[in-house]
């Protein structure tokens, strides 16, 4: 070893020693000559970081910022072993952060972190989507790319964390026992009967999917489906699955922009489930307007979306913080979050009535957990389908979202409103039916 690199060893060694003093913290740091350092005084496993090559610390010392963590994370100059980032966040209560930066000794730092000032900052290619991204459709925003950046990914590789049936959104848990695949079940049956489908209804899904949701309607409610994605690994999939399953005389799917769709039929019930974080604020009287003008007079939408908490004004609110613009950057192109708040005022302007909001956090919470177990679980073979960087990414991506949804960060809620008309709504008088 030479003396650059033993005194790189012996900075890194300084490092994690006074973190350790500081944080006190259950985890451990391997670093890139394979030796462990623990980041506490009484660590009880390998949980923790590796620092695989001092590149990674001369990445960090020369461009500061939490995209360059991200860009580590992804190409693997950092990395989170012995478990997920939901299992390293899970120890922080038990670290000594309140007041963390004010406590750290800033010339034993810049000291510790001299030698890694030089050297080169290149490294992997970008996982970061590479298009423009416009705000609005006047300005040319083009959805279709947005889209396909995410959804495009890969079916096997979805596959590796969904339940069978494929479905990408909030489950419902009826019990703290339900796996991923009764959970989702159940979401798509409470969905069903808070639309209240039935024999012959003209059911629309906007933002289909793999097809779940209006196969399921179609088989269990009788339901005339129809469903619009703009993802074509999604429309490949879901056409498949409806010719399996024989139900092509009554369900269909178009590839096709929710904004072009035009039928000479309104639809009697439509369902909007998590497809409302991808049109943007800019878009959202565009958006509410078309579903008002598809649906009959008095017919039901439940619009399903994650929401943000409210801010003092719409500058504040729309000024992303560095983890939103990491996830607007590398995973959902385009994705922007209202506030339950901005979509019922949405839906009102446009003519709908709201009857019914629910919160669903905390079952969002425990879906994200579930999907970030089972990718890590099969993080080898995602990795052969769409490659480690991906696959790193995601884990953290999936394990963020749930930490977001346990510390109410965002929430989710499920928005039951009907196309405004004078007379009676409809609905029954109570809910008791769909909780009884």
């Amino acid at each position: 070893m030479n003396d650059k690199a033993n005194r790189q060893i012996t900075a890194a060694r300084r490092l994690v020693g006074h973190l350790a003093e500081t944080l006190d913290a259950n985890l451990s740091v391997r670093l890139w000559n394979g030796e462990r350092l623990p980041l506490g005084s009484n660590v009880s496993d390998n949980l923790g970081f590796a620092i695989n090559t001092p590149q990674a610390l001369t990445r960090l010392v020369r461009r500061p910022r939490f995209a360059t963590l991200i860009e580590l994370l992804a190409d693997g100059g950092v990395e989170i072993e012995g478990g997920t980032l939901i299992d390293v966040a899970h120890r922080r209560g038990q670290m000594r952060t309140k007041g963390l930066f004010k406590r750290l000794d800033k010339l034993l730092l810049a000291r510790a972190l001299l030698p890694f000032a030089l050297g080169s900052v290149k490294g992997g290619d970008s996982q970061a989507f590479a298009g423009p991204i416009e705000t609005s459709v006047e300005k040319g925003r083009d959805d279709k790319a947005l889209i396909g950046f995410h959804y495009d990914l890969s079916n096997a590789f979805y596959a590796l964390f969904l339940d069978e049936r494929m479905v990408y959104t909030c489950a419902y848990f009826e019990s703290d026992h339900n796996d991923i695949a009764q959970a989702q079940r159940a979401k798509l049956d409470m969905i069903c009967r808070k639309l209240r489908v039935s024999e012959g209804d003209r059911f629309l899904d906007i933002g289909c999917g793999w097809g779940a949701l209006v196969i399921h309607a179609a088989q269990n409610f009788g339901a005339r489906s129809h469903g619009v994605t703009l993802s074509e690994e999604q429309f490949a999939f879901a056409q498949a699955r409806i010719a399996a399953l024989g139900l092509q005389d009554r369900v269909t799917v178009e590839l096709r922009d929710y904004r072009s769709l035009d039928t000479p039929e309104s639809f009697d019930k439509i369902a909007s489930i998590g497809m409302f974080e991808a049109v943007g604020i800019d878009n959202h009287d565009i958006y509410f307007k078309q579903m008002h003008k598809l649906l009959r007079p008095r017919g039901l939408y439940l619009h399903h979306a994650i929401a943000r908490p409210s801010k003092k004004d719409m500058k504040k609110f729309r000024k992303q913080r560095a983890e939103y613009k990491a996830l607007t950057t590398y995973i959902f192109p385009g994705g922007e979050l209202d506030t339950v708040g901005m979509s019922i005022n949405g839906l009102e302007r446009n003519g709908f009535e709201v009857h019914d909001v629910e919160g669903w956090r905390e079952h969002y919470q425990r879906t994200c957990r579930l999907w970030t177990e089972r990718l890590y679980a099969n993080r080898e073979a995602a990795a052969a389908e769409v490659g480690w960087a991906k696959t790193r990414l995601w884990l953290v991506y999936l394990a963020g979202c749930s930490l977001a949804f346990e510390r109410s960060a965002v929430g989710i809620f499920q928005t039951l409103s009907s196309k405004r008309a004078k007379g009676p709504s409809g609905l029954p008088l109570t809910r008791g039916d769909l909780y009884s």
